[in-house]
């Protein structure tokens, strides 16, 4: 191998992914500079290609670290909110691509604790993300508040008589929540590159807490050193290293794939549901369904969903009610289509159906019956007022749903006359689904439905 030869590889192994001439923007000393080498140290071990590797930052002092680093992918996120960011990342790239983006989560103590649950759950996933928690006990871009991590009697700007409330312990929630890999560290330990080399190459989810220095808000209140953060450790029984190395479980990518190749192999074994005649549906039909809160509107639409399902058709079902439950309006927004859907919003419906005064008050609120057009077709229960402000030239039939059907089975007996006027689903289905719910209430539904239709004629 010539010198030439050499000299190159090994200026390929030093490579740093830091831009050029870096100015870090913390506080002298501060414990974040530290880690950002360390893994700045530990990716130029690895020689990751920069196309593969993202940066995803929290809010805080940490997050300022963006703009350090050259060529590879950066995402600033909201606070807590980093290590959701990253695993939707890196599902989208098993899904959309080759897998091979790595995801790499630097947060605060703060921001862990505002994001704790996303944190839980990337665990519980073990989805293929490592998560740099850089601990330095307090919220150090806000004024040195402490956080759900800070050591007890540590002084800080929220307890300057020294905290009172023991702190969380980050590494064993997450590795009691099945992450395969945690760790801790310390910012000032000559072997944390190599610890982050480890977590980064460990395929699915990893865990580092890095103990850190905060010299604005902690280091002179507390007479905090690199020593003293081992102390710190030792006092709450924090263990330092790797405390959890599991490889055994599959990442979620994985397992997600073998659940779909799995049903892929069943439902090629399976017979096709029974079926009550293809629809000869043309166009799609987008249908608005507004009652009240307790009345079925929503199971009843799901239904008619369903019937169309087993006519070979494709369905959307959007449904929307006020935050109270059980009180208010209730609505459904449907689509059917013998093609595929590719947008669910409804601008115009095709069929608007009202049942109840509080789906009425809705939709006039939405300013929904105002923009009707001429083609489309409404059909009101005879119980809401005479006028309710369609645009004039829509066709309006004004039925008695309420009185015929009573107030729970109003919106399935619109719903029903709809599709047996417009012919979007197969009576057959209708009924051999859609109807036969009803159970011993069949027959007199039916009959209800029939002197409908043929009032209505």
């Amino acid at each position: 191998m010539s010198e030439t030869t050499t000299i190159i590889q090994s200026e390929t192994r030093a490579r740093s992914y830091f831009v050029e001439n870096p100015r870090f923007p913390f506080c002298k000393g501060c414990g974040h500079t530290n880690v950002l080498r360390k893994l700045d140290e530990a990716l130029a071990s690895l020689q990751l290609a920069p196309q593969d590797v993202v940066l995803v930052t929290d809010i805080g002092c940490i997050g300022m670290s963006d703009a350090l680093f050259r060529d590879i992918h950066t995402v600033h996120t909201t606070h807590g909110r980093s290590t959701a960011f990253a695993t939707g990342i890196a599902l989208a790239d098993s899904v959309l691509a080759k897998g091979r983006l790595k995801p790499i989560v630097l947060i605060g103590d703060g921001g862990a604790m505002i994001g704790l649950q996303h944190l839980v759950h990337a665990a519980m996933l073990n989805v293929d993300v490592t998560v740099l928690l850089c601990n330095n006990f307090v919220y150090g871009m806000t004024g040195g508040q402490g956080s759900g991590l800070t050591p007890e009697c540590f002084v800080t700007a929220t307890t300057p008589k020294g905290n009172i409330v023991p702190p969380v312990d980050m590494c064993e929630i997450l590795k009691n929540s099945n992450a395969p890999f945690v760790a801790r560290g310390i910012a000032t330990d000559r072997g944390l590159g190599n610890l982050l080399k480890e977590a980064i190459t460990f395929s699915g989810f990893a865990v580092v807490e890095i103990l850190e220095l905060c010299t604005e808000y902690a280091v002179l209140q507390n007479e905090l050193t690199g020593k003293k953060l081992l102390e710190i450790a030792e006092k709450n029984h924090w263990k330092i290293g790797i405390i959890k190395d599991s490889s055994g479980r599959a990442i979620f990518a994985e397992r997600l794939k073998e659940v779909e190749n799995a049903a892929k192999d069943s439902s090629r074994e399976q017979k096709p549901p029974t079926r009550y005649g293809r629809s000869n549906l043309k166009t799609p039909v987008s249908i608005l369904v507004a009652g009240s809160a307790g009345e079925k509107v929503q199971s009843a639409a799901a239904g008619v969903c369903q019937a169309a399902m087993f006519s070979g058709l494709n369905v959307t079902q959007k449904n929307d009610n006020p935050v109270t439950q059980g009180s208010g309006f209730s609505m459904s927004e449907l689509w059917i289509s013998s093609g595929e859907i590719g947008y669910t919003g409804i601008e115009c419906p095709k069929i608007t159906i009202v049942i109840s005064e509080d789906g009425l008050k809705e939709l006039q609120s939405r300013n929904t019956l105002q923009s009707l057009r001429p083609q489309s077709c409404v059909y009101v229960d005879d119980s809401l007022p005479a006028h309710i402000g369609v645009l004039e030239g829509a066709t309006v039939a004004r039925l008695p749903f309420r009185k015929l059907f009573g107030a729970p089975m109003a919106a399935a007996a619109a719903l029903a006359y709809a599709a047996r006027i417009h012919e979007f689903i197969p009576k057959a289905a209708l009924e051999g689904h859609f109807l036969a719910r009803l159970g011993p209430s069949y027959d007199k539904f039916a009959a209800n439905l029939e002197t409908l239709l043929r009032w209505q004629k």
